[in-house]
């Protein structure tokens, strides 16, 4: 009875100006979110999460390789831009105890050992990978991997240049970036391009010339038909002392340029030097000390190539590794999980010297570090958080 008496006064509230105003309203209201929701709607305002779409795409199918080594604990993936917005759960970063390179922020930390034997960690002004930046971007969707087996942090970017909207067209980005495990001064990036679309794609590197105002240097050396730029510059410490760097860094051409259905492979090679923390008075003697020593070994490096310093880092790092406790599936509630132990595994390495490894120590001194470290220890019988698997 109420229903019926209301909907007899409809007419005569239709009848108000008022009334037709707001029906009128909702009814645009209604046809503009159909809109919206409709194909068409979605292409005139979303043409640029489309493209990421398409990266995105790309970057998904790019980082299944690397699902396996997530899943049993060896690895993590994050996104630093594009498609999911997840981080890495833990620093992005690789080194050897005396060199460590954030591969997201791009910096470079030393460590610097004084007379007494104690050992500082130091920020630089340096910028230690080279970043190439793609002409004519439409979108890019970037991933990383910090791979706790191989000692390393691998990087694919999946770029879209042109106006196709397959995946499959995408241009894609590859790097490893390594710290040498058994050669403390050495950084390699590896840089490998694919390119699957109808179209040539060019890519900018970052210039590496220290800028004005920079407390680095440059200038250029050459070794055979090789050139190399020797930047020299230096870090305060709290107690205004000088720890100085000398960076030996192959150049490489400002462009590169990977024509359609073509890839392409280059490396960034570093040799870098640091100082003890000094005063003033000693400054040109060891700036002279260490560009000499930077210039000896970036020719030997040259000489070997790439291919066998990363072969010699992949041994290396691998009979570090194995050395320590490796733990796979996990049921005891009480017990870290894989990824944790493996994690915290992989930063004390990258965060601590292996004199044993290094190719600098001499025959005698190695035989006195194995000495010291071949004796029977009766007091550690393990403990619960330590069990592996086997």
């Amino acid at each position: 009875m109420w229903l019926q008496q209301r909907l007899k006064g409809l007419p005569m509230l239709l009848s108000s100006n008022w009334a037709r105003r707001v029906l009128a309203g909702l009814a645009f209201l209604m046809i503009f979110y159909w809109y919206l929701t409709s194909e068409g709607g979605f292409r005139l305002f979303s043409a640029s999460g489309e493209s990421r779409t398409v990266t995105g795409n790309c970057l998904q199918a790019e980082t299944q390789r690397w699902r396996p080594i997530v899943d049993h604990g060896n690895g993590l993936i994050g996104w630093t831009d594009g498609g999911a917005q997840e981080q890495v759960s833990g620093p992005a970063v690789v080194g050897n105890g005396h060199l460590l390179v954030d591969a997201i922020s791009n910096q470079l930390w030393v460590a610097s050992i004084s007379p007494t034997g104690s050992s500082k960690v130091y920020l630089t002004d340096y910028v230690p990978l080279q970043a190439l930046k793609p002409l004519n971007l439409r979108s890019a969707s970037r991933a990383l991997l910090v791979h706790f087996q191989e000692g390393l942090v691998q990087s694919v970017q999946c770029v879209q240049t042109g106006a196709s909207h397959s995946s499959r067209d995408c241009v894609t980005l590859r790097e490893d970036i390594i710290v040498h495990r058994s050669r403390p001064h050495v950084i390699l990036q590896r840089i490998h391009v694919s390119n699957p679309s109808d179209r040539g794609t060019i890519f900018e590197l970052t210039d590496i010339v220290p800028a004005a105002g920079s407390k680095f240097s440059s200038s250029l050396e050459k070794h055979g038909d090789q050139e190399f730029l020797l930047v020299s510059g230096r870090v305060l410490t709290e107690k205004k002392n000088i720890v100085l760097v000398v960076v030996a860094t192959k150049k490489i051409a400002s462009k590169l340029q990977v024509t359609m259905k073509s890839e392409f492979t280059e490396h960034a090679l570093s040799v870098v030097y640091t100082s003890e923390p000094i005063d003033g008075t000693k400054l040109e003697d060891t700036f002279s000390k260490l560009r000499e020593a930077a210039k000896t070994e970036m020719g030997e490096v040259l000489r070997m190539g790439a291919e066998e310093l990363y072969q010699e880092h992949q041994q290396a790092w691998g009979d570090l590794i194995i050395s320590g406790v490796e733990m796979r599936k996990i049921t005891d509630s009480h017990t870290p999980s894989s990824v944790t132990v493996n994690r915290t595994l992989f930063y004390v390495l990258a965060t601590s010297p292996a004199p044993l490894l290094d190719m600098r120590v001499g025959a005698e001194e190695r035989e006195k570090l194995e000495s010291n470290l071949n004796y029977a220890d009766h007091c550690f019988s393990g403990h619960a958080t330590m069990h592996a698997e086997s």
